[in-house]
């Protein structure tokens, strides 16, 4: 027998995908926006008759952004920082949320160190006191000062907790009688099946990595040492083009034009590695918060 949905579930469901529809759309129109500037002319730029599609289009932005060797710079100083983020994070995430999600009975002061990163999420030092700590230990101007400051996310250790507590406490349990030990365990049998949560993980710290720009701003001192938003910050920022050296390039060329070429060009990454996490999200997300 064919089950027919009442009209109100129907009703709500093509309400739902419409008003789904307009919010993607309203995210993506800001991208469109952006790519058409960056391959329309300069003269149309200027006269602000670029909408969605290009006016005149040209790809002298995109000539423009692969001969300024600053930006190649800024995007592999970004790549190297969210190499290491990822792993340093996502290593000491998997260290805290274990035995954090052990009972009392096994991890004795769980409770101290449950309330040890909650406080954390709620109170911090500050900028300045986090400032001298960075300048003290000698990271300034380094990858470190980019990756360590923000190596553990909180909320990160918590989702993942909530999800190893999901996980029949059987596996380990047998894991344990076969003469398993904890790190055979975290490595070899929680980790596997943390898959969904641990991919969730992973691009929330790639995002944060890949998009953070202030603590470039305030721990490099020299602009060549900035990562990639950082460095498009200043860009965008510089109205007076003083990136340009050669008058010659500004020819069929814009400050605008530059600056959304380099923003699309920066979007690409997470554009292209979004999709393959993507069906990890929700999944990651709903199971590693059902318990507190």
């Amino acid at each position: 027998m064919h089950y027919k949905e009442p009209i109100g579930r129907r009703t709500f469901l093509v309400c739902n995908y419409i008003f789904l529809a307009i919010v993607a759309v309203i995210c993506i129109m800001p991208m469109v926006h952006i790519l058409a500037i960056s391959l329309s002319s300069e003269s149309a730029v200027r006269a602000g008759m670029v909408g969605i599609w290009p006016v005149g289009l040209t790809i002298s932005s995109y000539q423009f952004v692969i001969s300024d060797a600053k930006f190649y710079t800024a995007f592999f100083i970004t790549v190297k920082r969210c190499i290491l983020g990822v792993i340093i994070s996502m290593v000491l995430t998997l260290l805290a949320g274990y035995p954090l999600s052990k009972s009392a009975r096994v991890f004795h002061a769980r409770q101290f160190y449950i309330w040890y990163f909650v406080i954390t999420m709620l109170f911090n030092g500050g900028l300045i006191p986090t400032y001298l700590v960075v300048n003290g230990t000698g990271l300034m101007d380094s990858i470190w000062a980019l990756t360590l400051p923000i190596a553990v996310p909180v909320f990160n250790v918590i989702l993942l907790q909530n999800f190893f507590k999901e996980l029949p406490g059987e596996i380990s349990e047998s894991a344990f009688i076969d003469g398993a030990g904890h790190w055979t365990v975290l490595f070899k049998i929680m980790t596997p099946l943390s898959k969904p949560v641990l991919a969730t993980l992973t691009l929330f710290v790639l995002v944060n990595h890949w998009n953070e720009w202030f603590h470039g701003m305030i721990y490099m001192n020299r602009p060549a040492n900035y990562p990639l938003q950082t460095y498009l910050q200043t860009i965008v920022i510089d109205i007076d083009m003083r990136l340009v050296d050669d008058i010659s390039q500004l020819e069929n060329l814009c400050e605008k034009n530059s600056r959304s070429a380099q923003i699309f060009i920066a979007m690409l990454p997470i554009i292209c590695v979004y999709p393959f996490l993507q069906k990890y999200f929700t999944k990651g997300i709903v199971v590693g918060s059902v318990k507190g």
